[in-house]
């Protein structure tokens, strides 16, 4: 499939999709591992080149700063460095499917991902996401969060499994996205997260819902009105050729933004949020209150976050 996709937004400017490169860090958990099968997948729909990278980290390690020599300290390292590369070859050979190149490198790993990211380029980092209960919930951990707060490029958070969603599922299961939901409150952050999401349903064949919420209006408005005028901006947010038809549908909602949008990816069954964030060392992303922060922490399935 041509890796490009080519849209034009509703203030006519053209813009192009591109997914050449992308980024995998695996730590070989089961949360890596999906978000790993979802890396091939779009690898795979967009014919990008799939980058699977494991970083060893001697701070987990501290016996080895009480090395009796320097040789002794390098050849540790060194034997780590080679155990990681060994384990990681055994890992893509397990999950099969679509072969990447193989990235060892020694050094924290949020380090690791946010320098090879801007070294190569990557066009979309995909991240295993470790399902939490109770407080830890408001957690998304440090790595997730400082890629987060720091990739230029969009970044996939995977769940391990969708909160208190039961019984452990299928990692393996081959990935299917059918429904994509987009959230926008037309900024250009949500239009740029709006052509994502229209890039992804053309390459998995999806439908795409676009979702607005009306937060906080005023006593005195009319709720039936402002509805009508907010539809009428989600149309005009439709790039020329793509009309409201069943694979794409708008839908607007009263309430909290993210309580919202989590119920409708429920409700509908999505298999992929997209939302867009105003820049990745804002306050905005650092707020537990913050809309995109709170889908990622609580969302059922993937969330897709793309910076401007």
């Amino acid at each position: 499939m041509d890796p490009v996709t080519n849209t034009e937004t509703a203030l006519g400017v053209k813009t192009d999709i591109r997914i050449e490169r992308i980024l995998c860090p695996v730590d070989f958990s089961e949360a890596s591992l999906k978000a790993y099968h979802h890396a091939q997948s779009i690898a795979s729909h967009y014919g990008a080149t799939l980058y699977a990278q494991y970083a060893v980290e001697l701070w987990q390690y501290p016996s080895c700063d009480f090395a009796i020599s320097v040789n002794a300290y390098e050849e540790f390292r060194q034997a780590l460095i080679s155990k990681g590369e060994d384990a990681l070859h055994q890992f893509v050979r397990t999950c099969g499917g679509l072969q990447p190149e193989c990235i060892v490198q020694e050094s924290p790993a949020a380090d690791a991902i946010l320098s090879f990211a801007k070294a190569r380029a990557i066009s979309l980092i995909v991240l295993g996401t470790h399902g939490r209960r109770g407080f830890d919930r408001l957690m998304l951990g440090s790595v997730t969060e400082r890629v987060l707060r720091h990739a230029s490029c969009p970044v996939l958070a995977v769940r391990q499994k969708a909160p208190d969603s039961g019984p452990r599922g299928a990692t393996d299961a081959p990935v299917q996205i059918r429904r994509i939901l987009c959230g926008v409150d037309f900024s250009a952050n949500s239009q740029r997260a709006l052509e994502y999401a229209l890039s992804a349903a053309k390459a998995y064949d999806a439908e795409v819902s676009i979702l607005h919420v009306l937060d906080n209006i005023p006593d005195s408005a009319d709720p039936a009105k402002e509805t009508d005028a907010a539809v009428e901006k989600l149309e005009e947010l439709l790039p020329p050729g793509v009309p409201c038809s069943a694979k794409t549908h708008l839908e607007v909602r009263l309430g909290k933004a993210s309580q919202e949008i989590l119920k409708f990816a429920s409700e509908e069954k999505s298999d992929l949020i997209v939302t867009g964030v105003r820049g990745r060392n804002s306050l905005d992303l650092a707020v537990f209150g913050s809309t995109t922060y709170r889908v990622m922490q609580l969302g059922p399935v993937p969330v897709l976050t793309v910076p401007i």
